[in-house]
């Protein structure tokens, strides 16, 4: 970057370390030069890599506080407003803003007077469309939603650039609001990638300190064992393991997935089913959580354990290397957005298993990288044929992982450049 060093504020009105592409953005600036200014929620960590940046700096807001409905929707609103214009007016000028949308309100208003009164340059990046989500509270009709659809449009058009995430979301900004935006696909950072059986074993026994299920001894795991000559090895008898990641959101149906392991275990019960144990993690954080934790606390299951940590983000990544299988119920509001979860695990070459929905095609590829599935029944016989006389060589898999390890050839950082950084350096 040539000329005056300058500034970016990146904007996400959430938790700020559960928005993994608002954080490349940063760190993709950061690396180019830029000073890049985080304006968000504290809550998880930020990847270690963006926190390591001399040129990052991270700004919290205060959280509402009182709890989401609909009822105190409008003080959510404006408290969010007045924060989120301190947050903005107190701190170094910015040259650009960058707004991750959702959500459009009220944060479509403040960035876009911040960057009027500053004569700053307003980027958005959208990933769904936050009328979409109110209406699975609300329904499409309500006032609200009319009102919140028409605020995210209005302001949303009046940025100088625009981003989104599929080339699906692309065409409809266009045809129905004249957006002209780049489609920037996500792409896994160098953080998501296979790792070595060493790195696995390692795994196994730091979460086996809070989780049993992951250990067998005081240094054997229940996928992993140390050889006699100093070397590691994965153990025959190792059960299969699933992972998936939630935010516990509607637009998610969990008991899909324990409809399947419920199959699953009537399966393995039979006797001479040729399946493995399965230990399935679920991780993330999110509104759901505990319902779903209660219904899978009254299973009795005996061959299906289901696991829900928080992870270190550090650690997340080489879950996904170490699994065998992944699973995605992300299922869009818009039907315009892509499930960022199996990119990462498309970067740690992991096939998964993804609930069907509208532009899903142009990430997961049906019997080619990964399968797609429409219900638990389909869900359930694709995770037993998956497992049939694991761990046996499964030609599927080693199939899927060829047409993955294309995939991680293109990481986010370049793809950033070709596409984003342009933008920056107008």
């Amino acid at each position: 970057m040539s000329g005056e060093k300058k500034s970016v504020c990146v904007v996400v009105v959430g938790d700020v370390g559960r928005s993994p592409r608002m954080q490349y953005h940063a760190l993709s600036l950061a690396k180019e030069g830029f000073d890049v200014d985080v304006v968000g929620y504290s809550g998880s960590e930020p990847i270690p890599e963006l926190r390591e940046q001399r040129n990052v700096h991270f700004s919290y807001m205060s959280p509402s506080p009182v709890l989401f409905s609909v009822a105190f929707l409008p003080f959510r609103v404006l408290w969010q407003f007045c924060t989120l214009l301190a947050a903005l007016f107190f701190k170094p000028k910015s040259d650009f803003v960058l707004l991750q949308n959702p959500p459009a309100v009220p944060a479509m208003i403040v960035c876009w007077f911040y960057c009027f009164c500053m004569n700053s340059c307003f980027i958005v990046d959208w990933h769904n469309y936050g009328y979409t989500i109110l209406a699975l509270t609300l329904g499409e009709k309500h006032l609200l939603v009319r009102i919140y659809k028409w605020i995210e449009f209005y302001f949303g058009a009046k940025a100088s650039a625009h981003l989104c995430v599929t080339k699906a979301m692309r065409e409809d900004l266009k045809k129905k609001w004249d957006i002209s935006a780049t489609t920037l696909y996500d792409r896994p950072p160098d953080i998501f990638r296979p790792i070595s059986v060493k790195e696995e074993h390692e795994l196994f026994l730091r979460l086996g300190v809070d989780f049993e299920d992951f250990r067998s001894g005081l240094e054997v795991t229940r996928f992993t064992r140390a050889t006699s000559d100093g070397q590691y090895e994965l153990r025959d008898d190792r059960p299969g393991l699933l992972v998936s990641s939630t935010s516990w959101t509607e637009d998610e149906d969990f008991r899909i997935l324990l409809l399947a392991l419920q199959a699953y275990e009537t399966k393995r019960s039979t006797g001479k089913s040729g399946l493995p144990p399965l230990i399935c993690v679920i991780t993330g954080k999110g509104p759901m959580k505990h319902t779903y934790c209660n219904i899978i606390a009254s299973k009795k299951w005996r061959h299906v354990q289901v696991i829900t940590p928080w992870l270190q983000p550090q650690d997340y990544p080489r879950l996904l290397a170490s699994a065998d299988l992944g699973v995605c119920l992300h299922t869009s509001s818009s039907g315009l957005d892509l499930p960022m979860k199996v990119v990462d695990m498309f970067g740690c070459c992991l096939p998964v298993c993804a609930i069907k929905f509208n532009c899903l095609n142009e990430l997961v590829k049906h019997e080619k990288n990964s399968l797609v599935f429409q219900d638990s029944q389909e869900l359930s016989e694709q995770l037993i044929s998956w497992f049939t006389n694991f761990p046996s060589p499964n030609p599927k898999a080693s199939s899927f992982r060829a047409e993955l390890q294309q995939f991680q050839s293109l990481r986010w950082h370049d793809n950033w450049m070709f596409n984003v950084h342009p933008l920056f350096c107008d």
